[in-house]
């Protein structure tokens, strides 16, 4: 499976596309939407390659989940994919979130599991507490 296009609107949303180079919350150097691999100081890209970092950093993402023994709906692929995008693939294969999804647990108590992650430098923020949301509900979407 492939995130769909309204996942990719979504991250685009939740990110937004800086395309000179910043410090997110936590102090990680971050370009384009929510691109972090060697990113540097002062650096800047253009809108297409802003894109180009964005698919690129799906990849990885969508490899691990398809990689799971579970067939998936768009989505809960989505939900998982924007998941796995925002915190980082360890953070989902590590959690109780996907524990609970592999065991087949009943969808408002994974539901619930996405909710708990809202937290960044030691603070609930306020988009992380929306971007769960979000991740919840579409988790129940076709």
């Amino acid at each position: 499976m492939k995130v769909s296009n309204i996942l990719i609107a979504k991250i685009k949303g939740f990110e937004g596309c800086k395309l000179q180079s910043y410090q997110d919350s936590v102090g990680v150097w971050t370009i384009g939407v929510g691109h972090t691999k060697g990113v540097m100081k002062g650096q800047i890209i253009n809108a297409k390659q802003a894109d180009l970092y964005l698919q690129s950093d799906l990849v990885p993402v969508e490899s691990y989940i398809n990689s799971l023994p579970h067939k998936f709906t768009q989505g809960e692929f989505d939900a998982l994919a924007d998941f796995a995008f925002n915190l980082g693939i360890d953070a989902l294969r590590k959690s109780t979130l996907i524990r609970k999804v592999l065991q087949g647990s009943n969808d408002s108590d994974i539901q619930a599991e996405f909710n708990k992650w809202t937290h960044a430098g030691g603070q609930v923020l306020r988009g992380l507490v929306t971007r769960r949301a979000w991740e919840a509900t579409r988790w129940k979407q076709n």
